[in-house]
C-alpha cells in the first residue's frame, strides 16, 4: 500500500502549529535571556546525585494523564508502548491547543514526531 500524500491544506496547517510552537520558544529562550543577563553570578550547587535505577519509579499512563489539564487531556489519547508513553490526538487540536500540549510535554522531557498521519508526542517512562 502507498501513504496517501499530505495536501497543501493540511501541510500548511502542520507549518502553522510548528511556527505557533517556535514562537513560544523563542518568546520563552528571550524572557530567560533577560532574566540571566539581569541576575547576579551565582554558584551553582551540587546536582543531587541520581537515585539506584532500581529505586526509579517509572512513568504511567495516570501519571503523565495528570500533567493536562481536564479540557486538554479530553482532546488526547494516551498508550503505554514499553518505553515510551504515545499521545495522539482524538480531534483537530488547532494552533493554541497543539502548542499547549508540546510546551506541557518538552516540560516532562518529551517530544514530537512528525510521521504524518502516524505523528505523535511521546514522553519516555523512565523520568528524568
Amino acid at each position: 500500500m502507498s501513504e496517501r500524500k499530505p495536501t497543501a491544506e493540511e501541510l500548511a496547517q502542520r507549518i502553522d502549529q510548528l511556527l505557533v510552537v517556535l514562537k513560544e520558544i523563542s518568546e520563552d529562550l528571550s524572557d530567560i535571556s533577560k532574566h540571566l543577563k539581569v541576575a547576579s553570578p551565582v554558584t551553582p550547587a551540587p546536582a543531587p546525585a541520581a537515585p539506584a535505577p532500581s529505586t526509579m519509579q517509572m512513568r504511567t499512563v495516570a501519571d503523565v494523564r495528570a500533567v493536562f489539564p481536564k479540557e486538554l487531556e479530553s482532546m488526547l489519547f494516551f498508550e503505554d508502548t514499553g518505553k515510551f508513553i504515545i499521545i495522539k490526538p482524538r480531534q483537530y487540536l488547532g494552533s493554541e491547543n497543539f502548542a499547549k500540549i508540546a510546551s506541557l510535554i518538552r516540560g516532562e522531557g518529551g517530544e514530537y514526531i512528525s510521521a504524518g498521519k502516524e505523528s505523535h508526542f511521546r514522553i519516555p517512562k523512565e523520568p528524568r
